[in-house]
């Protein structure tokens, strides 16, 4: 009889920038949960997000494709269910399908009415098994749920306190109710926070603005913004980090921590004031950098092929392949992302960890018109390129310049290195069907 595969859950928040950790060397916030789960799993500190905008993001992280090559190209872009995603090969390795909370995938446009108070058709909520979800809120204490469970419609429901807290309840719920179940189960629980508008329960508000130390390449102008922006930021991300904590202790606490690996994750990152730009949508670290753990039980250890001297550039089409290396299961052709399940379990890690790559692609797509359209590689050697339709725009050696406030783009000195990363970049474009105007280098 074959072995129990494990169970299999993703944490993923909404707009949390990479840097915002402790273990990331951020000064302000407290994140104990995040931290030890770096210590005690597999920490990605270099890990990207290849379109940081929310829909494309996620429309990657399911079919573990580019975003020019599946439907969700822009933002409020529906996921075409024709398209396979990870959901359909965990099902057809019996595993149970939750998910829970934001999809951002139906293709509701906001200025039709308010995305969380529309209904997401059965067809367009990822064939999971149960989906109980919105597909877009910006409002934490005003968040309602819908979709289906054992078979049944769910109505729209509004959720009885700040949503992170009511979102982690019911998956805490789901998961007792799973721990004596034959079927392995996947569950993504996906909140909002920490998005704007930085809203957060009082107890995680511990953080004062005037207070805050601020990110080098923030402007003087736009220092008062970011220090109240980031005050509400930061205790959001405090209050997900206390609900990571649940969640380990919960599973911990049921005997099924050590057959359960959780993917703590989020979809982009945010300016917040650096580079005077607040949101997401451009190339620079704040926004295109992301958290990315691996955690739950076994194994626990701390052996060198884990992530610390040889980076790892994990990008938004390697969480699916991923996943289903942690799982045990063969990835499809038709995925076009890496599988670094190896960090995690140290399954045949000398031999692939060689072939990883070593660069990664990120992208915003844009329409025609659109002269902000830009395809940017990052390398494993800290090098970053961007070009926008018909023109350069970044060079960065990210080793010697992290706050990215010396651009290269224009300095004769760095000629052949431009013309390099621009090679690999149209290289990257090449490979994975990208069509892009690209200008003479």
């Amino acid at each position: 009889m074959m072995e129990k595969r494990p169970n299999m859950i993703w944490f993923i928040v909404d707009q949390m920038r990479g840097q915002a950790m402790g273990v990331q060397g951020d000064p302000n916030v407290f994140t104990p949960n995040l931290d030890n789960m770096a210590i005690a799993g597999t920490h990605f500190p270099h890990a990207v997000s290849g379109y940081p905008l929310c829909c494309p993001f996620r429309g990657s992280m399911l079919t573990g494709k580019y975003a020019h090559n599946h439907s969700v190209k822009f933002h409020e872009d529906r996921l075409d269910p024709s398209f396979n995603t990870v959901v359909d090969v965990l099902g057809q390795n019996d595993y149970e399908t939750i998910y829970l909370g934001k999809w951002h995938l139906a293709g509701i446009k906001e200025r039709d009415g308010r995305s969380v108070m529309r209904t997401v058709p059965p067809e367009d909520r990822g064939r999971f098994d149960t989906w109980l979800g919105y597909d877009n809120n910006n409002s934490q204490w005003d968040c309602w749920v819908h979709g289906h469970e054992n078979a049944q419609e769910v109505a729209h429901t509004r959720l009885p306190g700040f949503e992170t807290d009511c979102l982690t309840d019911m998956a805490l719920e789901r998961i007792s109710a799973r721990k004596n179940s034959a079927r392995p189960f996947f569950m993504v629980i996906s909140v909002q926070p920490p998005h704007v508008p930085t809203l957060a329960p009082p107890q995680h508000r511990r953080y004062q603005a005037q207070q805050l130390t601020l990110r080098p390449n923030v402007p003087k102008t736009e220092e008062p913004k970011a220090r109240f922006q980031l005050s509400g930021y930061y205790a959001q991300i405090d209050n997900i980090d206390a609900h990571v904590g649940r969640l380990v202790d919960h599973l911990r606490s049921e005997g099924m921590l050590n057959e359960t690996h959780i993917i703590f994750f989020s979809d982009h990152g945010d300016q917040m004031g650096s580079q005077g730009r607040f949101g997401k949508c451009v190339p620079y670290e704040e926004s295109a950098r992301i958290p990315f753990l691996i955690g739950g039980g076994q194994p626990m250890g701390y052996e060198g092929w884990r992530c610390g001297s040889a980076p790892c550039l994990i990008n938004h089409v390697d969480i699916a392949p991923t996943t289903l290396g942690l799982c045990a299961i063969d990835v499809p052709d038709w995925m076009e992302g890496f599988d670094y399940s190896h960090r995690r379990t140290g399954v045949g890690a000398l031999e692939r960890i060689q072939q990883e790559p070593d660069s990664a692609y990120l992208q915003l797509i844009g329409d025609r018109e659109s002269s902000y359209a830009w395809r940017c590689v990052v390398t494993r050697d800290g090098w970053k390129y961007a070009c926008v339709r018909k023109g350069e725009w970044l060079l960065f050696n990210l080793n010697n310049d992290p706050y990215e406030q010396n651009n290269l783009a224009f300095h004769t000195a760095f000629r052949r290195k431009r013309r390099e990363l621009h090679d690999l970049l149209r290289n990257w474009a090449e490979k994975t069907g990208d069509c892009f105007e690209y200008p003479l280098c």
